[in-house]
């Protein structure tokens, strides 16, 4: 398989000085104290996600309550 067509075209032609600059110019556009808090807000934005998605497929396995199915044959006889 290529691996050209797993990656993205804007990331495959990155090498390491490249990223390095990419880098150096968000430091500059963002500051030191504020890569941090952006990091911790990504990170919890991923933790939110993953446990979003936790909780659908828990939901989603959840067997279904058959409330409205409690009319069954031996309670037909009791009337």
């Amino acid at each position: 398989m290529n691996l050209y067509c797993i990656t993205p075209l804007f990331l495959g032609n990155f090498r390491g000085s490249e990223i390095l600059i990419i880098g150096a110019i968000i430091l500059l556009l963002f500051g030191g104290k504020k890569i941090p808090e952006l990091m911790k807000g990504l990170g919890k934005g991923v933790h939110s996600f993953k446990q979003g998605i936790q909780e659908a497929k828990e939901e989603m396995n959840k067997p279904v309550d058959l409330e409205s199915s409690d009319n069954t044959p031996a309670d037909n006889k009791k009337s």
